[in-house]
């Protein structure tokens, strides 16, 4: 059995895997573009893209615009699949982010880490100012049924926009998360309970505009049994990351690779970033000495992300992260999903998305016999 096809409106990707958007450098262009070649989503992260540019510390905002539409073509040319971008709300730059990312005809636009209450604007203005249309879908990415609501609201009151889609974003999720520390841990959290809840909450908003708003499942999906069995509870798709992370095709450092594969299940860690998030990474000595009081001084250059106080930040999270990307951990930490020690080995994209193909199918298979085993029985 082939997966069933994810449609966002007009678009529609063959296979119902969103890449998750990793930064900062994770998924570039080369993995977005592997992931689209195969039938998926695409993403590229656009938190400190400009990370390589050379005027990256004068002039951050032009560098980081710079490369995300050197990714967007590089991604584009690569591969004539879908490809998105993931864009925080956090960062000071996300209305320039946004405006670029659309005027680069991107597919999808991905956004968390706040709630983008306005990002339809951009779009509609854009749409204005050129006197042209763009296509672009936005899917923000909600951490409960309540987040959705609210957005869907406030976008329908002053845009009169539905949401094209919504990832609903599990505690296991690697990176920053959309919880408060007490939550991560709780049953009533897990991403099995919020997508029903998330499908439920949106179906009115489907039954007043007659169109479908689809839910894709992100955090922990880990298995083609996992696909199996959110595309089962009514989810259109999942969103995953750490595999990803684990393909010849990621654009990190082999290096950051490797702390995936040598992870053990004591290793993944909830940290406090300095964007005001909690935030799951693999421990390590860095990690170990900002615990310990130890703090790593630094002059903000890049302003990046609006909720960051230098004044009482151990560190700078761009430049840590940045570090990570490039294999440099002494200096950084690698971000991870909670399953990131099930990780054992670095495949292609191709193999991978083969193998969740297989796993999908088998649960396909052991799920039929078991209702021919009960009518049997019945019987």
């Amino acid at each position: 059995m082939t997966f069933p096809l994810l449609k966002i409106g007009d678009i529609t990707a063959k296979v119902p895997i969103v890449q998750g958007g990793m930064g900062v450098g994770i998924s570039l262009s080369g993995l977005a573009s592997a992931v689209a070649s195969q039938g998926g989503i695409g993403v590229i992260a656009a938190a400190m893209i400009g990370m390589k540019e050379p005027d990256i510390a004068k002039n951050p905002l032009e560098a980081n615009l710079r490369a995300l539409r050197q990714e967007i073509a590089k991604a584009q040319e690569l591969s004539h699949g879908l490809i998105g971008v993931n864009i925080m709300v956090v960062l000071t730059t996300f209305r320039e982010m946004v405006r670029t990312a659309i005027e680069e005809r991107i597919d999808v636009i991905f956004s968390g880490a706040g709630l983008p209450t306005d990002m339809p604007r951009h779009l509609l203005q854009l749409c204005e100012e050129k006197k042209e249309e763009f296509k672009t879908k936005l899917v923000p990415i909600v951490s409960s049924a309540r987040a959705a609501v609210i957005l869907a609201k406030k976008w329908i009151s002053h845009f009169n926009y539905l949401p094209d889609a919504f990832v609903v974003e599990g505690p296991k999720a690697g990176g920053h998360l959309g919880f408060k520390p007490a939550e991560i841990f709780d049953p009533s959290c897990t991403l099995e309970n919020l997508v029903p809840e998330v499908i439920n909450a949106v179906k009115p908003f489907e039954d007043k505009f007659g169109r479908a708003v689809p839910v894709i499942a992100a955090g922990g999906v880990y298995t083609g049994a996992d696909i199996k069995e959110f595309l089962d509870m009514g989810a259109a798709g999942v969103q995953m990351g750490t595999r990803f992370v684990a393909t010849h095709e990621c654009d990190a450092d082999m290096r950051f690779k490797q702390s995936y594969l040598t992870a053990k299940e004591e290793d993944v860690t909830i940290i406090t970033s300095p964007v005001g998030l909690p935030g799951r990474a693999l421990n390590n000595e860095f990690i170990a000495s900002v615990r310990n009081g130890l703090t790593k001084p630094f002059k903000c250059i890049f302003h990046c992300v609006s909720s960051c106080r230098q004044e009482k930040t151990p560190y700078c999270i761009a430049q840590v992260l940045a570090n990570a990307m490039k294999g440099n951990l002494e200096r950084g930490f690698a971000f991870c999903g909670a399953n990131v020690f099930r990780v054992n080995e670095i495949v292609s994209v191709r193999e991978l998305m083969d193998s969740l193909q297989r796993e999908f199918d088998e649960a396909v298979g052991a799920f039929g016999k078991g209702v021919q085993t009960v009518l049997d029985r019945i019987g």
